[in-house]
């Protein structure tokens, strides 16, 4: 897969109708059961880049989205979702949203707006959801909501989808939302660190990629596997804190792995991605997982992996020549660990270049996204974050 100029403009001119899960796995023959490619090491880009503050003072953003008129949609750890001016005036919380465990990595995370926003208004949200009352734990969960005229509340609130076994943890809750063409929503889900091994297990929603209909309902085109709960697309994954649909259509994830083993993955339906079996990590503080496998049969290797990791969080694909030629049909990934953002460029299903850029930056990469404009935006991750526009 080479995402040139051709491939671009048919993506985007494309029917709105999904790839289905045949077609998927048919046009994802050349990832089945194939070994991973070496990394391509991370190397600092020689092209300047830079960028502009767009607002300010943004406690621990997450995740933006895009208003018409040039506003943005951020939500904020702690529980608040905040609309953004053009000029960066934050305005006041928007109410609403509902109760959410904020602690560890936990709070209100991913936010994207419906593909009809401009008719329809409805936004899709996931956050860290506590078990009913006299239950015990935690985990994702995944609501629908309308932006009220005004920008001020929500109305219309609905939980659609939320992941069971609850647990008690406050790691790996995943929550990355991406909507694919037919409207239909995947959602990226952590494993909760200290169930791992439920990753591997079908009958729960630990470590799962599912796809969704609006109302939370299975999305049509849905694998069946045996003993599998519905809306589940694809498992083995540890803690997914990217995703974005590609130019052709297919869902790209990428996810954190431990010591080391950073992944990119192309889920595919009904496919198993390995973890905690496989991995190019090691526990922390040393020593392999399990056999210390990097591949076995039946499960997929990565499209990409950092060893080092970089803790990567966001990720977009530049379809837009606002920044040239030679960066359209990239994709970028923040990274959390090292403060910077890379930039990869994919050529047959293989990153052949990882360049990073911004590595003064000092601040937390958490989210980058294409807006409407064709400019990239970031979120830095802090007490006083920052929601920048990507310059070159």
């Amino acid at each position: 897969m080479k995402f040139n100029k051709s491939t671009r403009l048919a993506a985007i001119f494309a029917p709105l109708e999904y790839v289905t899960a045949g077609v998927l796995a048919m046009g994802a023959a050349a990832l089945a059961n194939a070994e991973a490619p070496a990394p391509v090491t991370p190397q600092a880009a020689k092209t300047n880049a830079d960028v502009v503050t767009v607002a300010r003072d943004l406690s621990n953003p997450w995740a933006v989205a895009f208003l018409p008129g040039g506003r943005f949609l951020v939500t904020e750890r702690s529980g608040r979702l905040r609309v953004v001016e053009p000029n960066g005036r934050l305005n006041a919380p928007v109410s609403g949203v509902p109760a959410v465990v904020f602690g560890g990595q936990g709070g209100l995370l991913d936010v994207v707006t419906d593909a009809q926003f401009e008719r329809n208004r409805r936004i899709f949200f996931c956050y860290s959801e506590a078990a009913a009352d006299g239950e015990t734990g935690n985990s994702t969960a995944l609501a629908s909501a309308v932006l009220a005229p005004g920008e001020a509340a929500l109305s219309d609130v609905r939980v659609i989808f939320s992941q069971r076994p609850k647990v008690q943890s406050g790691l790996h809750f995943g929550c990355r939302i991406a909507q694919a063409r037919d409207g239909s929503i995947f959602l990226a889900l952590g494993e909760r660190s200290s169930r791992k091994e439920d990753a591997q297990k079908l009958d729960g929603y630990l470590g799962k990629v599912v796809r969704l209909q609006p109302d939370g309902a299975p999305a049509s085109g849905n694998p069946t596997v045996a003993g599998a709960l519905l809306g589940i697309w694809s498992w083995g994954h540890r803690n997914p804190q990217g995703a974005a649909i590609a130019p052709d259509g297919r869902l790209w994830i990428h996810e954190h792995g431990p010591q080391g083993g950073d992944e990119i993955n192309v889920p595919q339906a009904g496919r198993n991605y390995g973890w905690p079996v496989v991995t190019y990590g090691e526990n922390y503080g040393g020593g392999k997982i399990g056999e210390g496998l990097t591949e076995k049969e039946g499960m997929e290797p990565p499209l990409h992996y950092w060893v080092p990791s970089i803790a990567p969080s966001g990720m977009a694909f530049l379809t837009s020549d606002r920044y040239g030629a030679d960066w359209t049909g990239s994709l970028f990934i923040g990274s959390l660990k090292f403060s910077r953002l890379h930039r990869l460029e994919v050529t047959d299903s293989r990153v052949v270049r990882d360049e990073y850029l911004l590595a003064g930056l000092g601040e937390r990469i958490r989210d980058v996204r294409q807006g409407p404009d064709g400019w990239l935006y970031l979120l830095t991750d802090g007490p006083q974050g920052r929601l920048l526009r990507l310059t070159r």
